[in-house]
């Protein structure tokens, strides 16, 4: 039973016993806070929620040694990720300091911290989340109640600009690159993967009959070793349509430099083993981009040129989300949104066609036809549009009625 006795020094020690059964001892000022301890201890054991209270006496870097082997769900490149931003950030700020002794004024003062230093905003933001994750952990553990991390200010990251190449400067890049890696350049401005993704191409993922990649691993090197995967989502895990010019050019790359075995990788690195980041942009990538006039372009501006491409291609936001291996077509909209601006006219003039042809006004207004993507067992020309040739027939011969249902039919 829990009881409350009076110490010699005029405190007051509440006596308590564990769910283990041993018996623990809080001491307090007055007896009325001794008392309202041990009521909240009642409360939080009958509803399942008690916790010891000398477990969030642990200091953050034990609690990190601990939990870290826990996070089995990580990717490599994740996990050197986070024990970066641990070993630089965070443990050398909140390292020595107890668990349940970290208050969110503090956590405020290292992100201005961090801030004034002239860290990037990215950086700081990574930075926090770090420390939000160990934290959250440790209040799964039940080693804290609440985590500080909770309404924090942190810096605002302004959207980079993004650089987008036009069909000529393609070109050009392509024609300074090594022989080697011209087709790369090309098949990435149409296509639109990640450099992880090109290195973890294989030939066996080409379909150059109907025109088309399978992506389904990458290659990415994290300290020095090179680490196997699949994409980071199943969106990632998709099929993208080559043009023709593309699928010709990707077709004479592998003749010249690609075995013909289905795991010979398509764009390997010089040696002949996997395309290595680093090495890569510093020998071939930036040499290129220096030659054609582009400084400052990375390769990842090549996969925002495939989506520009796409885009004033009039290809849909559902097609682009599906190609490029985004999740929702939402972060398609909030990331290359501001270029489908300038087809308003188009709109408006369909729209107006609409409803002339509902009041009788136009004799026979049409909807062009509508592109449905590429087919996926489609064995013809991949440019071509799938499906119908909407059309409708207005007039005064016709109801209103049948009229928008034609529109609907169309839409």
């Amino acid at each position: 039973m829990a009881h409350i006795r009076k110490t010699s020094n005029g405190r007051f020690e509440a006596r308590y016993r564990a769910p283990d059964g041993t018996e623990r001892a809080s001491r307090f000022d007055t007896r009325r806070d001794a008392q309202a301890f041990l009521e909240r201890l009642g409360v939080e054991r009958q509803v399942g929620r008690w916790r010891d209270p000398r477990a969030g006496r642990a200091l953050v870097a034990d609690w990190v040694a601990i939990w870290q082997p826990t996070t089995v769900d990580l990717r490599a490149s994740s996990r050197a990720r986070d024990d970066s931003y641990l070993r630089t950030h965070v443990l050398p700020k909140f390292g020595q300091v107890r668990l349940d002794a970290i208050r969110p004024v503090d956590v405020s003062t290292w992100v201005a911290e961090l801030t004034n230093q002239g860290l990037a905003p990215a950086t700081v933001q990574k930075a926090y989340q770090t420390l939000a994750k160990v934290l959250r952990a440790a209040v799964d553990a039940d080693l804290i109640a609440d985590t500080p991390c909770r309404r924090i200010r942190l810096p605002k990251v302004e959207a980079d600009e993004m650089r987008f190449l036009s069909p000529d400067e393609v070109e050009v890049l392509s024609e300074t690159m090594a022989p080697r890696y011209r087709a790369l350049v090309l098949f990435d401005a149409y296509c639109g993967l990640r450099l992880s993704e090109l290195a973890g191409l294989r030939r066996g993922a080409v379909d150059l009959r109907r025109r088309r990649v399978r992506v389904a691993h990458n290659a990415v090197e994290v300290r020095g070793k090179v680490e196997w995967g699949a994409p980071k989502t199943r969106a990632g895990r998709r099929t993208v349509p080559m043009t023709n010019t593309v699928a010709a050019a990707l077709e004479q790359h592998l003749a010249e430099f690609v075995e013909d075995d289905p795991a010979a990788l398509v764009f390997a690195g010089a040696d002949g083993g996997v395309l290595r980041a680093g090495s890569w942009r510093s020998r071939f990538w930036r040499p290129a981009v220096r030659d054609a006039c582009l400084d400052g372009v990375r390769i990842h501006d090549l996969r925002h040129t495939a989506v520009s491409l796409w885009i004033a291609a009039s290809a849909s936001p559902k097609q682009i989300a599906t190609w490029a291996g985004h999740t929702s077509v939402s972060v398609v909209l909030d990331r290359y949104g501001h270029l489908y601006e300038g087809n308003e006219a188009d709109v408006l003039a369909r729209l107006d066609s609409f409803a002339s042809m509902a009041s009788g006004d136009a004799p026979s207004p049409w909807v062009p036809r509508v592109f449905r993507g590429f087919s996926e067992g489609s064995e013809g020309d991949p440019t071509e549009p799938q499906g119908p040739d909407l059309r409708f027939q207005g007039g005064r011969n016709r109801t209103r009625t049948c009229d928008l249902c034609r529109v609907k039919a169309a839409l």
